[in-house]
């Protein structure tokens, strides 16, 4: 199975670019597509699930091209949008019983999914509640058990951990790692740490474009030798951030211990640093170009 974005762009009303000359080809594993709010990621996310149409460009699956036929990838597809509704006076078992029924699924092979979808997401003792009482999380977990109803093979999650308690946010790493292997699988997010636990491979996107794709271990590299740790006077910090890019702080008695990326040594007291995804993921959208500052 193949997912091809080609030079895809978004223009809305008033002139508006939510996405700029897009291209990306996807198979089977999950996809960190990590950038800040704003970036386009939710756009290219409705346009990947048939909901609206690119202004220029095209995306393929299994070489279909999916704005003139739809129904193909539709019928595979599993989406959690990041403004997720629900019918509040439905329980967790009517509103997905109803959602199955959307699908074209029946019987006891809708009633045998729903359960198991329940017992992994831990929904079994309020599954005859009214949605309406759920809180965020509950409600973030009924969202994706509806995204996994059909076993997509393709499988996109908007922002998906917005509302989960640590360890739910934890148990659905977890599950997306396991549904990873045979399908492809999309996690939209900014929150790093969801992106570097579960990701097979890594797209940045900022303002619209598509400014790096590579494997973790890859943007890892991208930054090796350039991730600097130092203690410095609390009055120095204003001039640090607007000369560098900062991927980190933390207060102590004898000033503040700055981590930031940076070409060469920014003092002669800095230390280089292990390179994480977050400071790597940093480097990528910031505008400050610090090998033209060196």
């Amino acid at each position: 199975m193949q997912l091809t974005i080609e030079h895809v762009g978004k223009i809305y009303k008033g002139g508006h670019r939510g996405l700029q000359d897009f291209s990306l080809t996807l198979g089977p594993g999950v996809l960190g597509l990590l950038g800040p709010n704003g970036a386009g990621k939710s756009t290219l996310m409705r346009i990947l699930a048939t909901i609206t149409k690119p202004t220029e460009g095209t995306v393929r699956w299994n070489g279909t091209d999916i704005a003139a036929s739809p129904d193909g990838l539709r019928n595979v597809l599993g989406y959690l949008p990041q403004d997720f509704g629900v019918y509040p006076n439905l329980s967790a078992v009517e509103f997905l019983e109803y959602l199955a029924a959307a699908k074209g699924m029946g019987g006891s092979a809708a009633r045998t999914r729903i359960d198991e979808l329940l017992t992994m997401l831990n929904l079994v003792e309020v599954k005859d509640r009214p949605l309406g009482g759920f809180s965020g999380g509950m409600k973030q977990r009924v969202g994706i058990a509806q995204a996994l109803l059909n076993d997509p093979q393709l499988l996109i999650v908007d922002e998906p951990t917005g509302g989960l308690d640590p360890e739910e946010r934890v148990r659905f790493r977890n599950l997306l790692s396991e549904l990873s292997g045979e399908r492809i699988v999309i996690l939209s997010t900014h929150i790093v740490s969801d992106v570097e636990a579960t990701a097979t491979s890594i797209a940045i996107i900022r303002q619209g474009k598509l400014v790096a794709s590579a494997l973790p271990e890859e943007l890892l590299r991208s930054v090796e030798n350039r991730v600097w740790e130092w203690t410095v006077p609390s009055a120095d910090l204003p001039a640090l951030k607007r000369d560098y890019i900062i991927s980190g702080t933390m207060r102590r008695s004898d000033g503040v211990r700055v981590r930031l990326i940076h070409g060469s040594a920014p003092s002669a007291a800095a230390q280089a640093a292990t390179p994480t995804l977050e400071d790597a993921y940093l480097a990528s959208i910031s505008l400050v170009n610090d090998e033209a500052a060196a």
